[in-house]
């Protein structure tokens, strides 16, 4: 008799313990899907701020692309619409925070924009990544790879016959000579109006066998100039 009270009374305590448990693991999921719902909201909220703020840009709107070697000031062009669109809403929500230049190449050009590059462990991916989107090709005969150009990086015409442009990865032209075969092939959408002398620091840094600096440069933020 003893013994089968025993048994009753541990029988009992694991139901309490498993109702118990049962109700944290409820309330964890209940926290967690009202979290989720206030950082939907909170996100929303945030886009509509964003896409206000496009809306108020002046034609060719100028950002400071902060770097850790100094400051590239950028003009982005009006006869671009999608592409200045696209950059000015990644650049206010601060997706380009943090980002490295992951290829440089002294005498051609300079590339950042993969978040990828983030975190160090992701260095074998680095100019794979981007958002879950392109951009349509915006190709305008006067928009040419000058010194400074700012243009979209883009997937190769095997896989990418229309030429779409990355949705967040980008380049500066650091000599234009060697650039001019890419008129035509990649959307330019912007030029540099100060701060020629920083890209030709950055693509003077020492690289490795992936043209990939040794040191991080680092993009600090992109900032509107307002």
């Amino acid at each position: 008799m003893k013994r089968i009270l025993t048994l009753t009374l541990c029988c009992l305590g694991a139901a309490a313990l498993l109702v118990s448990c049962g109700g944290n693991a409820a309330k964890k999921a209940a926290r967690e899907a009202e979290k989720a719902a206030a950082d939907s909201v909170a996100a929303a909220e945030q886009t509509q701020r964003t896409m206000e703020k496009i809306a108020q840009l002046p034609a060719e709107p100028v950002f400071d692309i902060i770097t850790s070697m100094g400051v590239i000031k950028i003009k982005l062009y009006e006869g671009t619409p999608k592409h200045r669109e696209n950059f000015a809403k990644l650049a206010l929500e601060k997706y380009y925070d943090g980002m490295l230049f992951h290829r440089v190449i002294n005498g051609f050009m300079i590339q950042g924009g993969d978040p990828l590059t983030k975190d160090a462990a992701n260095k074998a991916r680095f100019g794979t990544g981007g958002p879950d989107y392109t951009v349509p090709a915006e190709f305008v005969p006067e928009y040419r790879h000058k010194k400074g150009a700012i243009a979209a990086a883009r997937r190769g015409d095997a896989v990418n016959p229309y030429k779409e442009s990355s949705g967040s990865q980008f380049y500066l032209v650091q000599d234009e000579r060697n650039c001019a075969q890419l008129d035509g092939e990649y959307t330019v959408f912007g030029e540099t109006i100060e701060g020629l002398d920083v890209i030709d620091k950055i693509a003077a840094v020492q690289t490795d066998g992936r043209d990939c600096p040794v040191q991080d440069v680092k993009i600090i933020t992109v900032k509107l100039e307002e």
